[in-house]
């Protein structure tokens, strides 16, 4: 026992060694994650210490708290305690993978049930113990009792294991944490082409794993992808499935395991081999197909009964199908039957349908959408390999309702579903409609309800969209349509669903509950982290641009706790230092987010912040400046397409892919016959390889390609015509020739003959070859060719062969495109001397039905038939005058028959005919002559005829003339005697026979003749064709059967007093035809209700009846007998189709009682005219003199002295009242009263609501159809454009576009009207106003437009005009002038001091000069001059005395003009005046 214990002792020594040794050998990622951990403090272990608050000043000079760093701790536990000690739960480790990718995946996946260290250690040593067995092999005998011994130490040291072990779970659980560890590595596998393989790998490590599979270093998510993938993992054994492997699945793939204590993977090669593909596996080639162990043999896949290239429309149900032949047939064993449509499998769905029968696989594809255009591909697998076939299905547009617009986008997708936007993406159509593509309309519709909501106002020309106001939690579908000038298309195919939601949250919910064993996370009080702030995120950068959005993404912060964060975004725009929160409201939680609402063309910066309940973080560092624009550029024009023939109804066109683009679609083809510059759409889905065949070509016609580029900023320009091409097949090497026979045999030679090869490769055949080889028995030799130089007849003489030897010969065929296979070998032939000869000549040569033109010539075979049967003959002519050398071959194809019929003939011209016999061997000699023959028809000769009797029986009637004694009637077919009586019934009596048929079918097709014997030659002949035997059927039936041909069927109208009339008219009648008239199955007859006629010559029936009661409800018919014909018509009234023909009974017998007095012959309507009055009119009839005519508005009658009476007018039986110009004022309702003794008649117009903007509308109409073209007129502030119209009403909407689009209104470009004139103001216009301007003024119910090209000569008048007025404008504006100040006349005292300013304007300043009596004032100290801050002017005289009376000019002067200020001095003496008028007194 005591032995046993020091066992048990050393073995736990060595367990612990191993764990401590494992323990030391931690990755180095484990210890910087440690540390790490420790220094950020995410521990839940209790410690003493304090963390102490410390004050440090940032760059900014701002205090901010931070704490000092944790104290270092030995170990950790995560095991969450109560105070008591007591395991309550489980604390998850902070984890940190070390790349974004496995973090993600981590993070999405749900996570497994989580094993025990201790698993892990029993399950290392299982697989080590193992490997080391399999190594080492040791053979030891054992007795019972020590077997038993060893048994009981086992259990004993288990036992003591585990509780060894989970007493160190408890106190150490640190300790039991080891890095992944591939115990079994992958291992590299190499598979043919269609099979799968599987990859395993078995991995160990606590705590568990995470797993990634890597093909060339690219993640797999194989639950994207199911149908290619399976990953699956159990017990720590991992797989990966790849399913139905092609060449492009030859990589390296590499699984990846994580968890906090390390990484490990391991690396494997996978190689798909590809069996050797040709157009026709010889007999000994292999094929691809293996052997199958599993079931013993070989499966043998043939795809017969092949779709072909398929062409369908929107909104069709499609199917296509092959049958599959597996071969040999095994009990409940079924190949898998998989469709791919572009190497895509397909998966069963609403529009997708797939049915396996056992023998045929089928496809069907229910409402036919452009996405489902492309190469469908059909693949077979069984256990021994595959077999596959593919053809293109071509979806082409459905049927548009306007002309001219758009087809439907498609391929609509949603991307970066957030929890109030998607991001969704379409392409473009391929046709853009009479006019190019203005934008889309996105529609949404929420899952559940049928309403679709337009998500945009404004078309948008990006084939990418932003879709914002979803609410959180609602699924949504979206479809686009596309518009043009013409209009909208249909809309597309609806998108995917899609989840309003956080990514985050969508991950959480795919990933599900993460805590182990409970699913439930506990954090203890001891969890250092929570209250901690979350630090900056990284790597803030701007993934998409474009004038609509902006979308941000970012990586989450390393130190962010366990309660997870949250992100503010803000904004600052270039040039500013203030930055503004976007998301003020709430925070977002996922590292992704799109801005809207900014300034296009304005430059921004962004960054981001994380917040929990601790606080906000610091920001991130800003990202660089974006300028707000569509980043992406048209693609440019593809390069030069090379169109080459492929079939008869197909061209394969090649190109250039597109340079310097980003993103590229995909590519569409066009097509236009040459001549017409009709562009028709080859493709309907965008392809984005540079080569595609276009099917659904005329044959023979002439064709040129284009091909344009698609990206998500539109289409490119069209790339240049390729040349034009014929749709022919193209010129291949031709088929192989056939039946190679032995025409000949001598000594040393064999003649050959070959049948040509029924496909010539679309160009003639040149030549053949032929090869030849020796034949011992069962040995073969080698071949060997015989002639260096092609033959060019389809035989050929095999010289310097040997006696007795056999030999075996093939034929190549070749033409311009290359030689063809060789035939098939032909037997083994002897070459020994032949004794047989030709054919013998064709004996017993007669004619019948000699003709003008024509005649048929008979004969009998040889009687010696040569080497071979008879296979055909040949006939020659020639004129009975002509020698030797004018025999000439009637025919050049062999006639198996032994008759013909000779056409072409000269009428009374006699002919020698004659006809040679051909086998195998040749043409034998000819016959005996038969002739001469003259091509004259007998008199009297007359033809067979076809004759239907009235029971319908169907004969071939002959009648001959010149009957003689012992002349009989003989019939044959194919001129063959006919025997056999059960087709045909013969009649023959005196000189007429008639043949009957018994039973007429298509047995009876062919030729029949009659000859009457023991005359000379007289003989007729008739073919019954197909189409000839379905006539003489209807004829037959019709006969049998006659009914009485009816030209129309009954029908009825209603007539004046409503009066009904039925009546229908028959094709013909005899005068010995009755009719009898019947209502619901009861003979009527005339009297008071019911009129009939009934006029044979004209076969018209006719019933009228004075009104419709409701006991006349029912069917009406006229039976007719005419002879043996019989004919039935009939009329159903019942129910509301007959209560409506009572009603318009009623309503026009009530018309015509109203129309015996004054009455309105139009009612009330309106008019607008020409001068855009509003004019109400009505016509009446049947009135008189002292008819009462009363109009009135809102029930108050007009009367003729008011106002409104004077608009009331009457000419010619026609009542008008002229409104005028309408206003609000005159709406309401206008009635006219009609009245005299003979009745009263009343007619009203509802002028409000709906009349009152119908009357609206034709205003815009006339309004709009009176304006002008658009004409300019230049301004010194701009060019104004403007259009009269003869009435401006202020409802009428006007707008004016420039370059379609819409112009907003401005300071500088404005528009409005003045009286009449409806006007666009571009003030100070620039080269960028050039173009076309559009008004356009609504009517009512469309638009009148009016365009005028501000470009070229006019934009050029224009725009000088206006810089010559602004020049003058500004000339006028700043010239120098003289202001005010001066006076015109200035008296003063002499001895006084004179001082005047004026007041003088000008830009530049202007020069001042004085002038006195219009000469140069010159300054001094007597009259001094002043011009002080360019404004004013002045001048002092002092002392003035008499001299200095006199005109004063003050001349101001700049570059812009010049101007003078006058003004007159006087100076006068006071004492002198007293002296001049005492002189006076």
């Amino acid at each position: 026992m005591s032995g046993s214990i020091q066992v048990i002792q050393k073995q736990l020594q060595q367990h612990h060694e191993e764990q401590l040794q494992q323990t030391h050998y931690e990755s180095s990622y484990y210890l910087s994650s440690k540390s790490s951990v420790k220094q950020q403090s995410f521990s839940t272990h209790k410690t003493s210490s304090h963390r102490r608050k410390k004050f440090v000043k940032t760059e900014k000079g701002q205090e901010v708290v931070k704490l000092s760093p944790l104290p270092k701790r030995a170990k950790r536990t995560y095991l969450a305690m109560d105070k008591d000690k007591e395991i309550i739960g489980y604390v998850v480790p902070v984890f940190r993978a070390n790349h974004d990718v496995v973090r993600g995946l981590m993070e999405a996946q749900e996570d497994e049930v989580t094993e025990e260290g201790i698993h892990y250690v029993a399950m290392r040593n299982l697989f080590v113990r193992e490997a080391r067995e399999a190594m080492e092999v040791k053979v030891e005998k054992k007795t019972r009792s020590k077997h038993v011994r060893e048994s009981a130490e086992r259990l004993q040291v288990v036992r003591t294991m585990d509780e060894w072990t989970e007493f160190r779970r408890k106190m150490n659980p640190d300790s039991l944490t080891h890095p992944p560890e591939l115990i079994v590595k992958l291992r590299g596998q190499t598979v043919w082409e269609g099979q799968s393989v599987r990859l395993h790998c078995t991995v160990a490590g606590w705590p568990k794993p995470k797993i990634a599979w890597y093909k060339n270093n690219v993640l797999i998510d194989a639950k994207a992808h199911p149908e290619k993938y399976t990953a699956e993992s159990n017990y720590n054994m991992h797989s990966l499935e790849i399913k139905n492997c092609d060449f492009f699945d030859t990589a390296q793939y590499h699984i990846s395991a994580l968890n906090v204590k390390g990484e490990a993977s391991s690396v494997a090669t996978v190689v798909v081999k590809r069996f050797q593909e040709g157009d026709e596996a010889g007999p000994l080639d292999r094929k691809p197909h293996a052997f199958c162990p599993e079931h013993g043999v070989t499966f043998i896949t043939t795809i017969i009964d092949k779709f072909e290239v398929a062409f369908g429309s929107e909104g069709e149900t499609l199917s296509l199908g092959c049958t599959v032949i597996v071969y040999p047939t095994v009990k409940k064993y079924q190949p898998e039957i998989v469709w791919y449509r572009d190497s895509v499998p397909l998966k069963p769905s609403k529009w997708v349908h797939t049915h396996w029968s056992g023998e045929r696989a089928t496809l069907t594809l229910v409402h036919l959408n452009k996405e489902d255009e492309g190469m469908y591909t059909l693949r077979v697998n069984t256990k021994s390999g595959f077999n596959s076939y593919s053809a293109y299905v071509f979806v082409r547009d459905a049927e548009v309702e306007v002309e001219g617009v758009p087809v439907a986008p498609l391929d609509v997708k949603c991307h970066d579903a957030n929890k109030d936007y998607v991001v969704v993406t379409w392409k473009q159509p391929a046709v853009e409609g009479s006019s190019p593509i203005l934008g889309y309309y996105i529609d949404r519709c929420e899952v559940g309800s049928h309403h679709w909501a337009q998500c945009n106002d404004v078309a948008v020309k990006y084939a990418r969209y932003p879709v914002t106001g979803l609410v959180e939690g609602r699924s949504y579908i979206f479809r686009v349509r596309a518009l043009n000038k013409a209009g909208v298309s249909h809309p597309s195919r609806v998108s995917e669903v899609v989840i309003a939601m956080d990514p985050s949250d969508r991950a959480r919910l795919r990933a599900g509950p993460s805590a182990p064993w409970t699913g439930m996370i506990k954090f203890t009080e001891e969890d250092p982290t929570v209250g901690v702030v979350p630090g900056e995120p990284t790597d803030v950068v701007v993934t998409e641009a474009t004038k609509s959005y902006v979308v941000l993404a970012w990586k989450p912060p390393i130190q962010r706790g366990h309660e997870g964060v949250m992100y503010y975004i803000e904004k600052r725009i270039s040039g500013t230092d203030t930055w503004q929160r976007v998301n003020t409201d709430m925070p977002v939680k996922s590292p992704r987010f799109a801005l809207f609402d900014l300034a296009e063309g304005n430059s921004y910066s962004f960054r981001v912040r994380c917040c929990n309940t601790a606080g906000v973080g610091e920001p991130s560092i800003a990202t660089v400046e974006t300028i707000v624009g569509d980043k992406l550029d048209l693609p440019s024009p593809p390069g030069s397409p090379v169109a080459t023939r492929n079939t008869d109804a197909s061209v394969v066109v090649s190109w250039g892919a597109s340079k310097d683009v980003k993103h590229v679609v995909g590519y569409y083809i066009e097509c236009s016959v040459v001549g017409t510059d009709v562009w028709m759409p080859c493709n309907n889905k965008p392809v984005k390889q540079t080569r595609f065949v276009c099917h659904d070509l005329t044959t023979g016609a002439n064709y040129v390609f284009r091909v344009k580029a698609v990206n998500a900023a539109g289409y490119s320009q069209s790339s240049s015509r390729s040349d034009a091409v014929i749709v022919k097949a193209a010129v291949s090497v031709p088929g192989r020739p056939t039946g190679v026979t032995l025409l000949e045999a001598v000594k040393d030679y064999m003649v050959l003959g070959w049948t040509a090869p029924a496909n010539n490769g679309g160009a003639d055949v040149r030549g053949y070859f032929v090869d030849y080889r020796t034949v011992k028995g069962d040995v073969v030799g080698k071949w060997h060719e015989m002639n260096l130089k092609a033959l060019t007849t389809a035989s050929y003489k095999a010289e310097n062969l040997k006696e007795n030897v056999f030999y075996q010969f093939q034929i190549r065929a070749v033409n311009m495109a290359g030689v063809s296979k060789p035939s098939l070998p032909s037997a083994a032939l002897e070459c020994k001397e032949w004794t047989i000869t030709v054919p013998g000549a064709p004996v017993g040569l007669h004619v019948l039905e000699v003709r003008d033109t024509s005649v048929v010539v008979l004969w009998e075979p040889p009687t010696f038939n040569g080497r071979s049967p008879v296979n055909g003959y040949y006939m020659d002519l020639k004129e009975a005058s002509a020698g030797e050398e004018g025999w000439k071959a009637v025919h050049e194809k062999v006639n198996k028959m032994k008759h013909m019929k000779v056409t072409g003939l000269k009428a009374g011209a006699s002919y020698v005919f004659r006809v040679r016999a051909q086998n195998l061997a040749g043409v034998g000699k000819p016959s005996a002559s038969l002739g001469p023959i003259v091509a004259q028809t007998h008199p009297g000769t007359k033809e067979i005829y076809v004759d239907v009797d009235d029971d319908g029986v169907i004969s071939m009637v002959f009648e001959c003339s010149e009957m003689k004694q012992g002349s009989q009637f003989v019939w044959s077919k194919n001129y063959k005697e006919i025997t056999d009586t059960s087709r045909l019934t013969i009649i023959s009596e005196k000189g007429k026979s008639r043949a009957i048929f018994n039973s007429p079918s298509l047995e009876d097709l062919g030729t029949f003749s009659c000859v009457v014997t023991n005359t000379d030659g007289i003989s007729s002949s008739y073919t019954l064709t197909e189409e000839g035997l379905n006539r003489l059927l209807d004829i037959s039936h019709d006969h049998k059967f006659p009914v009485v041909p009816f030209k129309n069927e009954m029908a009825m109208e209603l007539l004046e007093k409503g009066r009904v009339r039925f009546w229908t008219q028959l094709e013909k009648c005899t005068s010995a035809c009755q009719v009898e008239y019947v209502f619901n199955d009861v003979i009527i007859s005339q009297g008071q209700k019911y009129t009939m006629n009934f006029d044979k010559s004209k076969g018209l029936i006719e019933m009228f009846m004075d009104s419709l009661e409701v006991t006349d409800e029912g069917t009406f018919t006229f039976n007719l007998v005419d002879g043996k014909a019989k004919g039935t018509t009939s009329l159903v009234l019942i129910g509301d189709e007959f209560r409506e023909l009572q009603r318009k009974s009623e309503f026009e017998r009530a018309e015509w009682v109203r129309k015996q007095g004054p009455h309105f012959v139009e009612y009330l309507g309106f008019t607008v005219t020409p001068e855009c009055d509003v004019v109400l009119k009505c016509k009446i009839g049947n009135v008189k003199p002292e008819t009462e005519i009363t109009w009135s508005k809102d029930c108050i009658e007009i009367a003729e002295e008011d106002e409104d009476g004077k608009k009331i007018g009457r000419k010619d039986g026609e009542l008008t009242f002229n409104i005028g110009k309408i206003s609000k004022q005159d709406a309401g309702v206008y009635d006219v009263f009609l009245k005299d003794e003979r009745g009263r008649d009343k007619s009203s117009f509802n002028l409000t609501d709906a009349g009152y903007q119908a009357v609206k509308n034709e205003l815009f109409r006339v309004i709009a159809k009176s304006s002008s073209e658009i004409k300019v007129l230049s301004t010194e502030h701009g060019i104004i454009l403007y259009s009269m119209v003869t009435y401006y009403d202020e409802d009428l909407r006007v707008g004016w576009l420039h370059k379609d689009g819409k112009i907003a209104a401005s300071e500088r470009v404005k528009s409005g009207v003045t009286g009449e004139q409806l006007w666009l103001k571009i003030n100070e216009p620039t080269e960028k106003d050039k173009g076309k301007y559009t008004m356009d003024i609504f009517d009512g119910k469309d638009s009148v437009k009016r365009v005028f090209e501000l470009s070229g000569k006019a934009w050029q008048e224009a725009f000088e005009e206006f810089q010559k007025l602004k020049a003058a404008a500004i000339a006028e504006r700043n010239r120098a002038r003289v202001v005010g100040g001066l006076p015109d006349v200035v008296a003063i005292q002499e001895g006084k001091s004179l001082n005047l300013t004026g007041n003088v304007w000008g830009e530049p300043a202007p020069e001042v000069s004085w002038m006195k009596n219009d000469k140069v004032l010159v300054p001094d100290e007597h009259c001094k001059v002043k011009f002080e801050q360019g404004k004013f002017a002045s001048i002092t005289i002092a002392a003035v005395s008499t001299a200095d009376s006199g005109k004063y000019t003050l001349v101001v002067k700049n570059k812009y003009g010049t101007e003078a200020g006058e003004f007159t001095v006087s100076v006068y003496n006071p004492e002198e005046e007293e002296e001049s008028k005492e002189k006076k007194d």
